[in-house]
């Protein structure tokens, strides 16, 4: 991977929808090279995949909290991830190390729905302890990482 590839990279995350020809005019590299380059970095496994990105204040999820939970057994732990995965509004769920064994990234509409999230995952059988820290605001949210650039 080449500088011209991170900047191709740069612009699919701006608008995973821009197509080679775009891509062609804003870096001065030909239609059929950049083509090459983007197959490439999706057979690479570079590019995961090409999503959409909703606008939480759009559909009406104005709150932002990180959950951590700690379990009492590793043998509540089947049965804690798949009830995790179901709920749509966990938007994130990572496996720690540390004083807690999980942190949740929750998107809601209110304190209220919170609410509600926060005592369904409360009862999951194994749930010990929880602290829950909410997001006044959001100064950076990435949605994937970026090779260095300069890369030789």
């Amino acid at each position: 991977m080449d500088n011209i590839d991170i900047n191709i990279l740069k612009i699919l995350q701006q608008n995973s929808r821009i197509t080679a020809s775009e891509i062609s005019n804003r870096i001065n590299l030909s239609i059929p090279a950049v083509s090459e380059r983007l197959k490439k970095l999706d057979s690479s496994g570079i590019i995961e995949k090409y999503t959409a990105i909703l606008s939480s204040k759009k559909l009406n999820k104005h709150l932002m909290v990180i959950m951590f939970i700690s379990l009492e057994s590793p043998k509540y732990t089947d049965t804690f991830v798949k009830i995790i995965q179901e709920d749509n509004e966990i938007v994130e769920c990572h496996y720690l190390a540390g004083d807690y064994d999980y942190a949740l990234k929750i998107i809601t509409e209110s304190t209220e729905s919170l609410e509600k999230i926060l005592n369904r995952i409360k009862s999951i059988a194994g749930v010990q302890k929880t602290k829950t820290t909410v997001s006044l605001s959001t100064i950076k949210n990435n949605y994937s990482v970026m090779p260095n650039e300069n890369i030789d």
